[in-house]
């Protein structure tokens, strides 16, 4: 019984890190790095993914972008910082569903 409280607890926490890393706020957004030049396309039906900020040890960190095979059926979505309470957040870049 102590082992389950103790597991459960381990796991709450380690939720709880994941979703603050996610969910990082600052109150002045980064500025994105200077953009190098792009790679050529692998193919012409490849899709260039813009470089993007990932929280990284408590910070964000810039990653740069690369080039990626379209999903069928879906649409590819920047990222973008989001203006929330308390300061802003990356939202990082998704593939949606058409409609």
């Amino acid at each position: 019984m102590k082992t389950k409280k103790i597991i459960t607890v381990l796991i709450l926490c380690f939720g709880l890190i994941i979703t603050a890393q996610a969910q990082l706020v600052v109150r002045v957004r980064p500025h994105s790095p200077v953009l190098k030049g792009r790679p050529l396309a692998p193919s012409p039906r490849h899709i260039w993914m813009d470089g993007s900020w990932a929280v990284r040890g408590g910070v964000y960190m810039w990653t740069d972008g690369y080039w990626s095979s379209p999903r069928n059926g879906h649409v590819w979505i920047n990222g973008h910082w989001k203006h929330q309470r308390g300061g802003w957040v990356w939202v990082p870049g998704h593939w949606r569903r058409r409609w």
